[in-house]
């Protein structure tokens, strides 16, 4: 795993007047683009526009908390791939997958020392019933 310091995700620029307009409240930042807009013009007081410095260390970029960078698996051959990188990269198991595969993704990740992010998830509810 990296064992640099990763920093705390900045909290990313609300969208310019999406506290006017529900159909825009929870999107993505989009460039505002009109003739006259104080955010594009940069004034005093309008919201900050935000810019490459907003961007995260190069280091740490797409580093999970765990230390690992991540892959999405479905199947227990594409964890087979992390055989030999098992120090930099964690298998995250996709959301479609069915908890019989999940376990043997689980059990087969074990034998090659692979770290799940997710190992737990869907299994927990069998266990209890």
């Amino acid at each position: 795993p990296c064992y640099c310091k990763t920093t705390k995700k900045k909290k990313t620029p609300p969208r310019h007047q999406s506290d006017q307009f529900i159909r825009i409240r929870d999107s993505s930042w989009r460039k505002p683009k009109g003739i006259d807009g104080r955010v594009r013009r940069r004034f005093k007081g309008a919201l900050p526009m935000p810019s490459i410095g907003y961007g995260s260390n190069k280091k740490t970029r797409n580093i999970h908390p765990c230390g690992f960078k991540t892959v999405v698996v479905s199947n227990v051959s594409e964890l087979e791939m992390l055989m030999m990188h098992n120090r930099t990269y964690a298998a995250t198991i996709a959301h479609s997958v069915s908890s019989r595969v999940r376990r043997q993704i689980v059990e087969r990740a074990e034998q090659l020392s692979v770290k799940v992010t997710n190992a737990a998830a869907k299994l927990r509810a069998e266990e209890d019933a």
